[in-house]
């Protein structure tokens, strides 16, 4: 049987950061479901898709291939055979993921591979309904947040460490946005599961976070 740690939370909490220190100690495989639906709007934009346009939307993610696997110890994100961790990570493909995540097929294409990932391996999973959807059996569940102030910030010196020019103002209303947008989709919405354990990261270091989870694991 593998084990399962499931984190959720909103855009900005530091999932994927704890995620992956979480999934090293364990020796764990870390999934990042996040940057699945990043390589998948990724294709959409690349592809002139109009979010709007479901039909187009539920065409055009059929033909994307998105796989995970390990490169020198680091995640690799491959669209249709293309290492696409360098383009998955700014604010456009971002709102784009918040806005086609919503869709039903594109959901159900990448939870499959999620579910296989997780029911073959010993995985910590992070994302908006891991918990409530993917995992809902998962053996650790739990719920990271902070607040949307603390989360633009990271936001912002996370982008501006790698040089990009970008607007604390812009990313905090693009965050508050994308909560509005993961809490209230009609499928899959961001909610913490009746049986996750809140974990608030306002005030707390990274290596706290960690500890906690790890706590929780024994």
């Amino acid at each position: 049987m593998s084990y399962q740690i499931a984190i959720d939370g909103p855009a900005g909490a530091g999932k994927s950061t704890i995620a992956k220190k979480v999934a090293k100690i364990k020796q764990f495989i870390y999934v990042d479901t996040g940057a699945m639906y990043r390589a998948m709007a990724y294709y959409l934009l690349a592809c002139d898709v109009d979010p709007e346009d479901i039909q187009a939307v539920e065409r055009k993610c059929m033909e994307a291939d998105i796989t995970i696997c390990y490169e020198q110890g680091e995640q690799a994100v491959f669209l249709n055979g293309k290492n696409v961790n360098a383009f998955i990570r700014t604010e456009e493909v971002g709102n784009m993921a918040s806005a086609t995540s919503k869709n039903p097929k594109v959901r159900e294409r990448l939870t499959l591979l999620q579910k296989e990932l997780a029911a073959n391996n010993n995985v910590v999973m992070d994302g908006r309904d891991i918990g409530t959807c993917v995992l809902p059996e998962a053996d650790v569940k739990v719920y990271l947040t902070a607040g949307t102030g603390v989360r633009a910030k990271r936001r912002y010196h996370e982008l501006a460490a790698r040089g990009e020019e970008c607007s604390l103002q812009k990313i905090e209303e693009d965050i508050r946005e994308r909560d509005a947008q993961d809490m209230n989709r009609e499928i899959a919405p961001l909610r913490q599961a009746e049986d996750a354990v809140l974990i608030d990261s306002s005030d707390m270091a990274i290596d706290e976070v960690v500890q906690e989870i790890l706590d929780l694991c024994r």
